[in-house]
């Protein structure tokens, strides 16, 4: 009897195995994802809203290999949806549009709902952003993003405002053991060897908790492996072979781009400065975006330098702008620069602890009422409620100061900011100390 014919649209077994294996073992259903009880357990609000017909836009924001995409895809599988994915590096303004007007279509025509998943949403500028806004708002499309980065400061608020935002947590060491072993248990092509783990702990480290590395790394250490038959030993050494084809192991959207920025801002902020250029060295030679880099130095000059030093701020800032005019390779100059200057500057964290101490104090006992001195007063019935009366202009009295009460009542002598002895805020400490020697005194 003849062999029946394949069509295109058939896969054998062949083409399966030709398939990364990361991609293979791609969860298909809500019930076979491993961790993340949380956001897609059975009680989790979004499996709820799911169960109850409904589908949400939703941004999913996490470190890589914990699954983002996966679950982009079983949530519109699931919802009955058309899923249609790009990537916000390589898409513009005009592929958005193309899928906003075949997004209409399908509804009008088919009545078929349309999810588009746009990986590294947080790439996307504003213009591209604007585009989806009205079709998010109409129901024309249900956005589903993925980022790496915290989307309050990548994504416009008014998108921001129309999507529920997901927070994945890392993979625990647990839930990659479970990601390894049923791989070699269930994948078309491991299930055939019986395999010996005494390399476990190495394979899961050099993963670095991400869940479609480790995989990808399971699979080079399998075909490296010398076969005795079906039975297939992955031990310490063969891991580190393996994770050895990449010399700098460093992955610039996985773990490593965290430890490596880590040790790079707290040794900035440690005042090593040689230290901190090895960091940065380490992070261009890997391919990482140098205005990812440049924008933690921004925050970092306010976070940890502070008034010790205000003029960290305007280079960190200057040396941003600069980056993105000039781009790699000369770009390197100008965040070393910036990074050994703020590396070797005094530092003081106490801005960013007065604004904690501050909001915390608002949250816990809310917002006092302004006194009626500093109450604007653009109206007549306002003038009556004494707005704005006995406000004392400081500018007309000698050394540009004069005492007078601007926190609420009862709150006349809190301190919340405790400048530094350090660099140029010790002289701040001085001045205020002598224009409010009640409140301030040896407080500080």
């Amino acid at each position: 009897m003849a062999e029946k014919s394949r069509t295109i649209f058939e896969h054998t077994e062949d083409d399966l195995i030709r398939r990364p294996l990361a991609e293979r073992c791609r969860p298909q259903t809500l019930d076979e994802v491993v961790g993340h009880t949380r956001v897609v357990g059975t009680d989790s609000p979004l499996r709820k809203q799911l169960e109850g017909g409904f589908l949400p836009s939703v941004i999913f924001w996490g470190p890589p290999g914990v699954g983002k995409t996966t679950l982009a895809r079983i949530l519109a599988k699931e919802a009955g949806f058309r899923f249609q994915a790009i990537s916000a590096v390589t898409s513009g303004v005009k592929e958005v549009k193309q899928i906003i007007d075949e997004a209409r279509k399908q509804r009008a025509y088919f009545g078929k709902p349309t999810v588009l998943f746009i990986d590294e949403i947080h790439r996307f500028n504003k213009a591209q952003q604007d585009a989806l806004l009205h079709a998010v708002e109409d129901g024309t499309l249900t956005l589903i993003g993925a980022t790496t980065e915290n989307p309050s400061f990548e994504v416009i608020a008014p998108l921001l405002s129309r999507c529920q935002v997901i927070k994945l947590e890392a993979l625990s060491r647990d839930d990659l053991e479970t990601i390894v072993r049923r791989a070699i248990e269930q994948d078309v092509l491991l299930k055939n060897y019986t395999f010996e783990l005494p390399g476990l702990e190495a394979l899961l480290f050099y993963g670095g908790g991400d869940a479609r590395r480790t995989l990808n790394l399971l699979e080079m250490t399998f075909h490296l492996a010398e076969k005795d038959g079906h039975k297939v030993v992955i031990d310490e050494a063969l891991v580190k072979k393996a994770a050895a084809q990449n010399p700098l192991y460093y992955d610039k959207k996985g773990d490593a781009h965290y430890d490596t920025i880590s040790a790079f801002i707290k040794s900035v902020r440690g005042s090593d400065p040689d230290a901190a250029i090895y960091y940065l060295a380490v992070m261009l030679e890997s391919g990482e975006d140098p205005t990812f880099i440049a924008r933690r130095l921004i925050v970092l000059a306010s976070e940890d330098i502070g008034n010790a030093e205000p003029y960290a701020l305007s280079l960190a800032n200057a040396g941003f702008e600069a980056v993105k005019n000039i781009g790699m390779p000369e770009a390197r100059i100008i965040l070393a620069q910036v990074t050994t200057y703020l590396a070797s500057v005094p530092k003081s964290n106490a801005a960013y602890k007065a604004i904690n101490e501050a909001m915390e104090f608002v949250k816990q006992k809310g917002a006092k009422p302004v006194p009626l001195h500093l109450r604007n007063a653009p109206t007549a019935l306002m003038k009556n409620l004494k707005y704005g009366q006995e406000y004392k202009y400081p500018h007309d009295f000698p050394g540009h100061f004069v005492a007078q009460s601007y926190l609420p009542e009862g709150l006349e002598n809190t301190l919340f900011y405790h400048p530094t002895d350090l660099g140029r805020e010790a002289k701040l400490k001085d001045y205020l100390r002598r224009l409010w020697p009640r409140r301030r005194g040896n407080k500080d």
